[in-house]
C-alpha cells in the first residue's frame, strides 16, 4: 500500500511538473519575444529631413536592440500629416507600429476640417510626450530697428495697413493663429500669408517681401546671426533656453498669449495596457539620453517624456482649448 501510494504521489507530481513545464515552455518564448520583437516601425506624416522625421530617427536608433531588433522610420506624407494618422487605425496594436505626430493634427485639425477621416482623441493610444517647443514672432529688414517688441510692431503696422502682414508655415497652424490673435489684440487686421513650411517664409522675410513671420523658434535660429532676422517675442510661459534674451509675449503685456506645441508618441487604437507600458518603458530612457536631448536641441526642441495618462490629459486639454480658438477666429480649412 505504501509503495502504491508513493508511485501515485510521484506520478501525480510528475504530471504537475509536466504541466508547469509546459506552461513555462509557453511563457518563456512569449517573454523573450516581448523583450525584443523583430521589427518595429515609427510612422511620421512628414518628409525625411524635417523636424518630425529627425525626432523619429533619433528615437529609432535608441529603441533598436532592447525594444526591437530593427526599428525603421516610415514617412507617410500627405494632407498635412493626416495620412499617417489615418493609416494608424488599420494597423496592428501589438507595439510594432508607432506613430509620432505634432499635437496640431490631433488637437486642431478636428476643428478646422469638416470631413476629417479620424477622431483625434479616440483613434490613437497615448504613450508619451517626445518633445516640446515654443513659437517666435520675428521681423526682417523691412521693419525699422527701433521696433523691438511685438506691441511696437503692431503699432508700426497700424500706421500703414500694407505693413500689417505676416507669414506662417501653413494655414490652420498654431503660428497662423498666433499672428491673427496678435493683430486682434491691437485692433490690427493682420493679413496672413501661408507658406509650405517656415523656411520659405523666413527667406521672403529676409528678402524684404514680407515684414514678419510667425513660426517655431528653432526655425529662426540659423538666421539670427545674419542680422536680417530678429525675434521680437516667444510664445511660451517662460523664456526659451534657445533665445534667453528674448521676452515672452506674456512679459510684453499679452498675458493670454501663451502657446506651445508638442510631439507625441502613440500606438494604434485598442492597444493593451501591457503593450503601452512596454513601449513607454523603452521611450523614457531614450528621451533622457544625451544624444537625443542634444540632437533635438539643434532643432530648437526640448526632449520630454510623460506618462500615458499625462499625455492623454494634455491632448484633451489642447483639443478643447484650440476648439475655442478656432471658433473665435472663425477659420476652416475650406475658407
Amino acid at each position: 500500500m505504501k509503495r502504491r501510494n508513493f508511485i501515485r504521489t510521484v506520478a501525480g507530481s510528475g504530471a504537475g511538473l509536466l504541466g508547469l513545464g509546459a506552461g513555462l515552455g509557453i511563457a518563456m518564448p512569449a517573454s523573450a519575444q516581448g523583450s525584443s520583437m523583430d521589427l518595429a516601425r515609427i510612422i511620421t506624416g512628414f518628409a525625411a529631413g524635417g523636424t518630425s522625421d529627425a525626432v523619429c530617427r533619433r528615437l529609432a536608433v535608441r529603441l533598436t536592440g532592447d525594444y526591437a531588433k530593427s526599428v525603421v522610420v516610415e514617412n507617410r506624407t500627405g494632407a498635412g500629416g493626416q495620412i499617417a494618422i489615418q493609416a494608424l487605425k488599420g494597423l496592428a496594436a501589438d507595439g510594432s507600429w508607432i506613430l509620432q505626430t505634432p499635437m496640431s493634427m490631433l488637437g486642431i485639425y478636428p476643428h478646422i476640417y469638416k470631413q476629417l477621416r479620424y477622431d483625434g482623441l479616440k483613434d490613437v493610444t497615448p504613450v508619451s510626450l517626445a518633445c516640446t517647443f515654443d513659437f517666435g514672432f520675428a521681423v526682417g529688414p523691412s521693419v525699422p530697428d527701433s521696433v523691438k517688441t511685438v506691441p511696437q510692431f503692431l503699432a508700426w503696422a497700424k500706421q500703414d495697413q500694407t505693413r500689417a502682414a505676416f507669414g506662417s508655415p501653413a494655414a490652420g497652424s498654431v503660428p497662423h493663429f498666433i499672428g491673427v490673435l496678435l493683430g486682434r489684440s491691437a485692433n490690427v487686421d493682420m493679413r496672413h500669408i501661408a507658406y509650405r513650411g517656415t523656411q520659405p517664409a523666413i527667406l521672403d522675410m529676409i528678402g524684404g517681401q514680407i515684414p514678419a513671420v510667425s513660426g517655431p523658434v528653432g526655425d529662426f535660429l540659423p538666421h539670427l546671426a545674419t542680422g536680417k532676422c530678429r525675434i521680437l517675442a516667444t510664445s511660451g510661459s517662460t523664456r526659451t533656453k534657445f533665445t534667453p534674451t528674448v521676452a515672452t509675449l506674456r512679459e510684453q503685456g499679452l498675458k493670454d498669449m501663451v502657446f506651445s506645441e508638442w510631439f507625441g508618441i502613440f500606438l494604434p487604437p485598442g492597444a493593451e495596457a501591457a503593450v503601452v507600458t512596454r513601449l513607454h518603458a523603452a521611450l523614457k530612457p531614450a528621451l533622457a539620453s544625451q544624444d537625443v536631448v542634444s540632437g533635438l536641441a539643434g532643432f530648437g526642441l526640448e526632449a520630454a517624456s510623460s506618462t500615458p495618462a499625462e499625455l492623454a490629459s494634455r491632448l484633451r486639454e489642447d483639443h478643447e482649448r484650440w476648439g475655442q480658438v478656432v471658433r473665435t477666429i472663425g477659420f476652416t480649412a475650406d475658407s
